[in-house]
């Protein structure tokens, strides 16, 4: 190859090279941005590379930086960006997600179309360093989805979970005893910052109902996935830089250490577990074992199972939407009992109406409506996940605007909860009766204004057994103790991976 011809080749390769950075990082974008402001769509000017995101992570850190009032809207230190780009465009705006735009999508109709067409509305793929964290059946599409919703359904049904509330109840009970361990034996009310025994509590049930015989390599595997969902929000603080996910720095070190930790340790509970199922000596009483065994049939009946790598996934999203979620809800179910005694009150005299001192059971869960009712209406106000995104592969019609290919679409949770519009002058309000005739008649509409677990066909998975775990956390509290707020008690709902008291629910408990 001539020298001539060589160096010809190099700058084709060189000038393809920058040509592809050009339209990635300014051609495309500012193609999008016209496209959108035609429609209609309002939104800050593009900035190469980083877009809006210098400016979220800022506006972010100082939401951070002070608490706020009990009698605050939350909304602003929550999504402080997003709150921003709405009252300075209209909900028919977008804002800069790096070189791509998202769309705010308020209105419940568009938000029960992209909920429903889920084929065409998918999830966006994460980067290299979000995988290690959150993957398996929430960001699958396709085939895959399908097949391994499929197999993980039979473990999620009524009666399996059933099956599982005595474990939970193990669980519960552990933590009472804990806190009353915590007072001396002669003090009738106690302080203590009651956030870290939830997150016990929640790691706990999720331990035990998922992982059963193998408890003790559960947990170890539980205190990898929180350190991997905080180092998680560490790195996120950088995606606006080019390239950041690939440098070796501390934290994206340590993210990719501990995944191969976690794989390790999963990898040998589910070998043992398939050894056990070939000689029929598999245990189906927690949710890996289900998972399993339904994986097996598959396997034996139509040779599509799933792989080993995606057993691994479930079992990560089992812990991290199963901890995170259930305990971001229970927490500001009790602060919110704190702040409204009358409805703490109502709901203790259900729970001794319906349950006495005893153990709850499972029908006797479902019983307790006006616990039911303050559970949803917590939903409502402090969504665990305050918003989730989804995009289209390719250029798609919603409701009266044209979609370009590549578009991000952000559906707030947390703000169409609050929306005045959905839910009436009282939208910031705490008032669970507006829950009294159920959750499809609570808002002023019938479409989609209460999606705290998503909806249509990719709804989780997991929200029965949520509610369940919530509902007899909270009876069983209510039976031992009233609360109150502590003096010391800052309020500051944060947003992590999911929202959580930033710096913790400081009580008062007085024994029963």
């Amino acid at each position: 190859m001539s020298l001539a011809f060589s160096s010809a080749l190099a700058t084709i390769i060189l000038a393809y090279c920058a040509w592809k950075i050009l339209n990635w990082a300014w051609l495309k974008p500012k193609k999008l941005e016209n496209f959108l402001r035609q429609q209609g769509f309002s939104g800050n000017s593009y900035k190469i590379f980083h877009g809006d995101m210098k400016d979220m992570s800022l506006m972010l850190k100082e939401a951070k930086a002070r608490p706020i009032s009990v009698s605050d809207d939350i909304v602003p230190r929550i999504l402080p960006y997003h709150h921003h780009i709405i009252s300075k465009y209209g909900k028919k705006s977008f804002k800069w997600m790096g070189p791509r735009p998202s769309i705010n999508v308020q209105d419940p109709k568009l938000i029960r179309e992209i909920l429903l067409k889920h084929d065409i509305f998918q999830k966006p793929k994460g980067n290299s360093l979000s995988k290690l964290v959150v993957n398996g059946m929430v960001m699958y599409e396709g085939e895959q989805w399908s097949k391994v919703r499929k197999i993980a359904n039979p473990a999620f049904h009524q009666d399996k979970l059933k099956d599982m509330l005595p474990k939970m109840y193990l669980s519960c009970n552990h933590m009472i005893r804990k806190l009353f361990e915590i007072a001396a034996s002669d003090e009738e009310s106690f302080e203590l910052d009651i956030w870290p025994h939830i997150q016990a509590l929640a790691a706990d049930v999720i331990s035990r109902t998922a992982f059963g015989s193998n408890y003790d390599d559960g947990r170890k595997i539980f205190e990898l996935i929180r350190e991997q969902s905080h180092l998680l929000i560490e790195v996120s603080q950088f995606d606006y830089i080019p390239g950041w996910r690939f440098l070796p720095t501390k934290p994206n070190r340590k993210l990719k250490a501990n995944h191969h930790e976690m794989r390790r340790l999963m990898k040998g509970i589910i070998k043992k577990r398939e050894e056990a199922l070939r000689i029929g000596k598999a245990s189906n009483d927690d949710l890996l074992g289900l998972l399993m065994e339904s994986n097996y049939k598959e396997i034996q009946e139509k040779e599509s199972g799933m792989s080993i790598e995606e057993v691994i996934e479930e079992c990560k999203l089992f812990y991290l939407a199963g901890q995170e979620t259930t305990a971001s809800l229970l927490v500001w179910v009790l602060i919110m009992l704190c702040m409204h005694p009358i409805w703490q009150e109502r709901a203790r005299q259900e729970v001794f109406q319906v349950l006495g001192n005893k153990e709850p059971k499972f029908d006797e869960l479902n019983r307790l409506k006006m616990v039911g009712k303050i559970i949803y209406e917590v939903f409502r106000i402090y969504s665990p996940v305050s918003f989730i995104f989804r995009t289209n592969v390719e250029e798609t019609k919603l409701g009266d605007f044209i979609l370009p290919p590549g578009v991000l679409l952000s559906l707030p949770i947390i703000l169409v909860h609050h929306d005045h519009e959905y839910w009436g002058d009282d939208a910031k309000v705490f008032n669970p009766d507006r829950f009294s005739e159920g959750v499809s008649k609570a808002a002023k509409n019938n479409e989609v204004s209460f999606f705290p677990f998503g909806g249509g066909p990719r709804i989780c998975i997991g929200q029965n057994f949520a509610l369940m775990e919530v509902k007899l956390a909270l009876a069983m509290i209510l039976q031992n103790f009233s609360f109150q707020l502590s003096p010391t008690y800052a309020h500051a709902p944060s947003r992590g991976i999911t929202v959580y008291p930033q710096h913790g629910a400081h009580m008062i408990l007085n024994k029963l």
